[in-house]
């Protein structure tokens, strides 16, 4: 009697990864919520797989799935993803693709508008695109930690995957001189994860050159924490994390997130979290472009739980930031805030400066009593009269 034999089983083929980082050229005053889920549309319309990255206007997109579908290779359907675009909407896109996302990322970032740069899954390929590139276009090291590496003599994408795990680890601790080697060797399993963009609010500024001096960023965050604070207690809403993103000359960026203590509108708290977030990135030497701060997470302020303390020192700030909002909205934006935030750059600020004023009766100490009185008057519900002098 014949026994049967089971069929030889056959190991399946690994799933063929193609990512696409894709990015969206507009100007600032064309930038709407509505046409961004448009954009995202024409992307869905090839593959249903999209992560939305609405801080940039960018997104990932999974084509593994669309290439026997259309039976186009990766450039085929990024071309139609682009004309689409293009044709539908007037939107000039760019892309970069590879076998994962940071290899999409990375390609991307080196794209100029209107091209394409693609990273084919083959072992020759992603080591030339990535060994030559320098260490601060790997995502996750910022400026600060290329700084560090670049000491050691590791400057290139190729020295960290030659250096010893033990080395790396020693330079930049276990985790992070693991994900850094893993990236560099090519290896990077994060799935893209389709998800409706998150509401959020962000604010910017670009700078009219490359900015190294740091006391300018640490203003302009400053600045544009005190934007979103009055713009989210506009609206009623609190965030739950802020993101700061940096970019420099070479049109590379660097992009951090942090949660916040408790959701919140408070301009104080919002200030601590922005000042971490840069002074984490060591940005001494960098050449910025722009920063731009964005919160996210955002809901409504009904659902806010607050830490209740025994000092009133924290309440008696939030009436001060509600007096001071009803004179931004009566007087405008530039009526009141930090000081560190709007200091003119063309006019020192010494501690000379201020003993001078304090010692002579000026009419520059005059003007900040009498705007400290208005602030006073309007915190108190009364509003003051304001008379122009030639």
């Amino acid at each position: 009697m014949n026994t049967p034999t089971a069929a030889p089983t056959s190991t399946p083929a690994p799933r063929r990864r193609a990512i696409a980082r894709i990015r969206f050229h507009i100007t600032r005053e064309q930038q709407t919520a509505e046409l961004y889920e448009q954009l995202l549309g024409v992307i869905e319309g090839i593959s249903p797989r999209v992560e939305a990255l609405p801080a940039d206007w960018s997104a990932y997109v999974d084509l593994a799935g669309a290439l026997r579908y259309w039976d186009r290779d990766i450039d085929g359907l990024l071309a139609l993803i682009r004309l689409r675009l293009l044709a539908l909407y007037g939107v000039t896109s760019s892309a970069g693709a590879g076998p994962t996302r940071s290899l999409a990322a990375m390609a991307a970032a080196l794209t100029p508008p209107g091209a394409v740069t693609t990273v084919h899954d083959t072992p020759y390929e992603i080591a030339a695109f990535l060994r030559p590139r320098r260490v601060g276009e790997l995502p996750g090291i910022g400026p600060k930690t290329a700084q560090t590496l670049t000491r050691y003599g590791i400057s290139t994408v190729g020295d960290i995957a030659d250096t010893p795990p033990a080395t790396l680890q020693r330079i930049l601790g276990t985790t992070a001189a693991r994900q850094a080697q893993a990236l560099a060797h090519g290896t990077d399993h994060r799935p893209v994860v389709p998800a409706a963009p998150a509401k959020s609010l962000s604010a910017g500024h670009r700078f009219d050159h490359d900015e190294l001096d740091t006391d300018r960023h640490q203003r302009t965050v400053l600045a544009l924490v005190e934007d979103l604070g009055t713009r989210l207690r506009s609206t009623g809403e609190i965030t739950e994390a802020l993101t700061l993103t940096v970019t420099y000359t070479d049109r590379t960026q660097t992009t951090r997130t942090r949660t916040l203590p408790e959701a919140t509108a408070h301009t104080p708290t919002l200030t601590t979290t922005a000042r971490d977030l840069l002074h984490a990135l060591g940005l001494q030497r960098a050449r910025v472009r722009a920063l731009s701060l964005r919160a996210e997470r955002l809901r409504s302020d009904d659902s806010a739980v607050h830490q209740l303390t025994f000092d009133d020192r924290d309440e008696k700030l939030h009436r001060l930031e509600a007096a001071l909002d009803r004179a931004r909205a009566r007087y405008g934006s530039s009526i009141a805030g930090a000081a560190s935030a709007h200091r003119h750059p063309s006019k020192p600020h010494s501690a000379d400066t201020d003993a001078g004023l304090r010692a002579r009766g000026t009419p520059e100490r005059a003007t900040e009593r009498s705007t400290q009185a208005n602030v006073g008057r309007v915190a108190c519900g009364t509003t003051p009269s304001v008379r122009s002098t030639a």
